[in-house]
């Protein structure tokens, strides 16, 4: 399996992202920065400089599909690195799908935003009030069309993000992602791959709530 890892950043990859990629010994594949400041890049690096001021997100996310040259690509922010078997786990998933997620664990080891459901009736709203919450549910959950694939890492066909490309109208934080994710879950195959771990750098807010088992 062949893979182009597009980061963006508005300022530096750290070094142990793009090492983390370069551990993983893959035969073919290629790193792309979007934005961010010059630096001295080591391994097979592609960056391209973008003008901050007057970009959103998904502008960046899209040069990425412009310029990558394989058919798998991973869509990340710089705070992500790669678990060591994050390849190997890639080639025993398979290459059966469209879009895929993969684990993805906070520094502590504990879950971050991977299989998220968004609108789910039963799961999603509470039942005093009706507000809004984001769920994450067992990796075996099925109701793909009451999902939604946050935007800080994802990985995607090419294809599907030439034919359904991010909407450069909303920015991070917009709900960009739940926009976009709307658009292409009923069309495309989304699967969840279990095989391979992506780590995060920072304590991120998880704003979702796990639940130990799908409530039918």
């Amino acid at each position: 399996m062949k893979f182009t890892f597009g980061i963006i950043t508005t300022t530096q990859v750290p070094a142990e992202v793009i090492q983390s990629i370069i551990n993983l010994n893959i035969p073919e594949y290629e790193i792309i920065v979007i934005g961010g400041e010059t630096q001295t890049w080591y391994g097979n690096v592609n960056h391209i400089p973008f003008d901050e001021s007057s970009s959103t997100y998904t502008v960046k996310k899209n040069l990425i599909t412009k310029y990558s040259k394989y058919e798998n690509i991973v869509y990340t922010h710089d705070y992500f690195i790669f678990d060591s078997k994050w390849y190997k786990g890639f080639e025993k998933f398979g290459n059966d799908w469209d879009i895929c997620m993969n684990v993805i664990q906070n520094k502590d080891g504990t879950r971050f935003r991977d299989w998220c459901v968004w609108d789910d009736p039963t799961l999603c709203y509470n039942v005093e009030g009706y507000s809004h919450r984001v769920i994450l549910p067992p990796y075996d959950y099925k109701k793909i069309h009451y999902m939604y694939i946050s935007g800080s890492y994802w990985v995607a066909k090419k294809y599907v993000m030439e034919e359904s490309m991010l909407n450069e109208t909303l920015d991070w934080g917009e709900g960009e992602d739940v926009e976009w994710s709307k658009r292409v879950l009923p069309k495309y195959s989304y699967k969840m791959n279990t095989h391979s771990i992506t780590k995060s750098l920072k304590d991120k807010k998880l704003s979702a709530e796990i639940i130990p088992e799908v409530l039918i």
